[in-house]
């Protein structure tokens, strides 16, 4: 997303990421991975729950609860327009932008 700020700004797009994590952990992903976009903290995934994205996961045989990665086009009016689930962060711009154009 960071690649393409300018151009979704353009087109009044505002990204927000919203994870489980602490504020202070997601400063430092942040840091790291120069994000360019908002990141909101749910630490009790009281979101993730509300647009069923908190679900069970699987990784090395072991099962636990977790994000189920996602992206959401919604409208200024709240309306979700377009919804893409299990997504990978490379795939999110290109679908985003077939949706757009």
């Amino acid at each position: 997303m960071r690649d393409v700020q300018e151009e979704l700004k353009d087109k009044d797009i505002i990204v927000i990421g919203i994870s489980p994590d602490r504020p202070e952990i997601q400063e430092k992903f942040d840091s790291k991975y120069d994000l360019g976009f908002s990141l909101l903290s749910d630490p009790d995934h009281d979101v993730a729950e509300a647009y069923g994205v908190w679900g069970e996961k699987k990784m090395y045989g072991k099962t636990f609860m977790g994000i189920i990665r996602s992206s959401f086009l919604i409208d200024e009016k709240g309306n979700i327009k377009h919804t893409w689930y299990k997504i990978s962060p490379k795939d999110t711009v290109p679908k985003l932008m077939k949706v757009l154009d």
